[in-house]
């Protein structure tokens, strides 16, 4: 493993355990070259998924960007992390076995857009707003009254 500080080719592993979830394993690791510890996760995975773009465009799977795009949906919510983590490692376990290889972006955009809807309502809206490219105030009325979740109407 390469070293993240000095980029030294190999790193040797101090301790290896499960992570809580069990769906990887954690690894602590120094550099014999600068002295530096960085921890890796490995996972198991099962096929090479790549996604189709709606511009056409195809582009390996990326489990840090699907993670990355949830936690800035959720960014100052009440969510514990570990949650999280079960979300994204769920999405991609259903993803892997769906059996295809190839899959189109909008697969992957309406899975999380489930998934955040049961656990949390304001990050389900803030991810909708970008995946479905609203541009007005009206877009959000429409979406949030569509999916049930406005009370405007409500006396």
């Amino acid at each position: 493993m390469r070293c993240p500080f000095c980029g030294h080719l190999e790193s040797q592993v101090k301790d290896s355990r499960p992570s809580e979830d069990g769906a990887a394993i954690r690894r602590r690791r120094l550099c014999p070259q600068c002295g530096g510890r960085f921890t890796t996760f490995e996972r198991v995975q099962l096929r090479e998924l790549t996604i189709l773009k709606r511009s056409g465009r195809r582009s390996p799977f990326d489990r840090d960007k699907l993670a990355r795009s949830i936690s800035i949906a959720l960014r100052k919510r009440p969510v514990d992390p570990d949650r999280v983590e079960h979300l994204v490692s769920g999405i991609v376990r259903q993803l892997e076995s769906r059996g295809e290889t190839e899959l189109g972006s909008n697969v992957v955009g309406e899975m999380v857009m489930k998934a955040l809807k049961s656990l949390d309502d304001v990050a389900y809206v803030r991810y909708a707003s970008v995946y479905r490219d609203f541009r007005q105030t009206d877009d959000f009325a429409k979406f949030l009254s569509d999916e049930g979740l406005s009370d405007a109407d409500e006396p």
